[in-house]
């Protein structure tokens, strides 16, 4: 599987569990550190720990293991690392202050659905 296709399973994932404006930005070329962020935010503490479990498990199904994640069950930003896929799980509020859409608008933004499956 590709990165895209990896990303096109955890947006599915995220959604299957109501995340809120889930968002694939496309930093290739302008960072080493992933090639593409998916950040989405969740309208409580239950949902975001539901959010996460979700995308971990379909990803770890498909093949790809996580490296690394920040935070825990309190967390209000979970960051979960695959390499090249790097996912933000935020609150709402937590999502606004950070605004890495803003940050990262450098990059592409990617409409994830119109995505070709090949």
């Amino acid at each position: 599987m590709t990165s895209l296709e990896y990303c096109k399973l955890a947006v599915e994932a995220l959604e299957d569990r109501k995340a809120e404006d889930v968002t694939v930005i496309d930093i290739q070329g302008i960072s080493p550190i992933a090639d593409y962020f998916i950040v989405a935010n969740g309208s409580n503490q239950n949902q975001i720990l539901a959010m996460q479990d979700a995308a971990q498990e379909a990803l770890y199904k498909a093949g790809l293991k996580t490296r690394q994640i920040e935070g825990n069950k309190n967390s209000t930003w979970i960051l979960m690392d695959y390499g090249d896929i790097i996912l933000h799980i935020f609150s709402k509020e937590d999502r606004l202050f950070y605004d890495l859409e803003r940050i990262w608008r450098d990059g592409k933004m990617i409409d994830i659905h119109a995505v070709d499956e090949k």
